[in-house]
């Protein structure tokens, strides 16, 4: 394969990419010793960003089973309150519309909590599965190959890297020990109590020093030419694994991006112009993300368009360290988010009994209180449906309806059961109680009635 020019003249490569990328010439580059370790790790964070998105998908899913579930209890809970109110004729069949609504519409999004757990956390799942090989003694298959891919591309630039390194050492020791050796002749010539043998001796102490700083020189030199013969290999072998490491990310990037589209289509369920706003402009987002974008970006700031210092001859200063410049850390990786439990809201508030004329409020609202009704044709009875407030700890309740626990921390009990309530109900709905058979746990605090 023919070297290019910018192979031929590592100069020229330096500054087309420096000029190309606008990254400031003091970052470490992507071709100093050991760098590409960075492009290594995009296989770990694209294995991770898997689980992460597996994760929102879940946690979604949740969403939209809960929401569902309080659908179908508000609209069972009023259907009931409707039928055995006052209401009747055409207002009440389109009042009880509206609960049929809310069946339908708790259908929808039980549909869009099974889409997202059956069919997009599953797509995820094998795509991780198929594009990310673990091995036995950890890390994955595709992340060790490119390791052991760069490794060998490096190895040789950066063993005559060292021997340059020593050579240039070298080199300005010599500098230093004949500038000394010229300092002492000077001061001898200077002093009268150095004899002429001493004169010569010092003489030609500095004529062995420039002889040596030559000799030095030379090598430091040729050490400095072989590496930059070096230097375009090693660079086509690092740009070939590292475009591995692009094609990897390129499907990757590309499945994100499909998967995303997926989930748009699964989440979009009404035709109401607020709402489809707001899809067009996720669409919108969504397709505006660029896969050969994001590669140039990422090859700009962490591949091959960095900047890099190619060593080059330096003329000795004694004012500047030996020592080559550290290089920075790279980044950890962030910390795994926790999740915490959340009891499911679904079924929290029961059926208010219309015969018994009890209180109700409505939970959607922190703000507002509904009114009191300001009386009947029966002569002022209270509001059929507002609130019973009284509460109270260790309390002996009946339940009113069947529930079944959804949780391993809630009660289940028949209609007709009687339990104790050992705690008042919480800002979420729910009481905590116990069983006759001791066992405690959570409920609906509108499930139950007190005795």
């Amino acid at each position: 394969m023919e070297p290019t020019e910018c192979m031929r003249n590592p100069a020229l490569l330096q500054r087309t990419h420096f000029a190309s990328a606008g990254v400031d010439d003091t970052m470490d580059s992507f071709w100093e010793v050991g760098n590409y370790k960075r492009a290594v790790k995009r296989f770990d964070d694209g294995h991770r960003l898997c689980n992460d998105l597996m994760g929102c998908l879940q946690e979604r899913a949740k969403i939209e089973k809960a929401y569902g579930d309080q659908l179908t209890a508000w609209s069972k809970r009023w259907r009931q309150l409707i039928e055995k109110g006052p209401q009747y004729g055409s207002v009440e069949r389109a009042w009880l519309a509206v609960m049929t609504e809310a069946e339908k519409v708790s259908d929808m999004h039980q549909d869009v909590k099974n889409n997202l757990v059956n069919e997009d956390v599953e797509k995820v799942k094998n795509w991780q599965k198929e594009a990310y090989h673990k091995q036995m003694i950890g890390g994955f298959k595709e992340a060790k190959e490119a390791e052991e891919g760069f490794k060998k591309a490096q190895k040789p630039w950066a063993k005559k890297l060292k021997e340059m390194e020593t050579a240039k050492k070298a080199y300005h020791m010599a500098c230093k020990e004949e500038k000394l050796a010229a300092a002492r002749e000077a001061n001898g010539k200077t002093e009268a109590s150095v004899t002429p043998d001493q004169q010569k001796k010092l003489h030609e102490k500095v004529d062995k020093c420039k002889q040596d700083m030559q000799k030095a020189k030379e090598k430091y030199e040729k050490s400095l030419e072989e590496l930059n013969k070096c230097t375009p290999q090693y660079m086509e072998c690092m740009e070939q694994v590292f475009d591995q490491c692009q094609q990897h990310e390129v499907k990757r990037l590309t499945f994100l991006k499909e998967a995303l589209l997926d989930i748009k289509r699964h989440l979009n369920l009404s035709e109401n112009q607020s709402y489809a706003t707001i899809y067009r402009e996720l669409e919108r987002t969504i397709l505006s993300a660029n896969t050969q974008e994001d590669l140039k970006w990422f090859s700009n700031n962490h591949g091959p368009g960095m900047h890099m210092n190619w060593p080059a001859f330096e003329e000795y200063n004694p004012d500047q360290a030996s020592a080559p410049p550290k290089k920075k850390k790279p980044d950890g990786a962030p910390p795994t988010p926790s999740t915490d439990h959340v009891a499911p809201p679904g079924d929290r508030s029961s059926v208010s009994s219309y015969d018994k004329n009890q209180a109700y409020s409505t939970e959607w609202s922190d703000d507002e209180q509904p009114a009191a009704n300001s009386g009947n044709e029966n002569g002022g009875n209270g509001n059929s449906f507002e609130e019973d407030s009284s509460s109270g700890k260790a309390v002996r309740v009946r339940a009113l309806y069947d529930y079944d626990g959804q949780e391993q921390d809630e009660l289940s009990f028949k209609a007709g059961d009687e339990l104790t309530k050992t705690e008042d109900e919480d800002e979420q709905g729910w009481c905590r109680g116990r069983l006759d058979t001791g066992q405690e746990g959570l409920y609906p605090a509108n499930y139950v009635e007190p005795i």
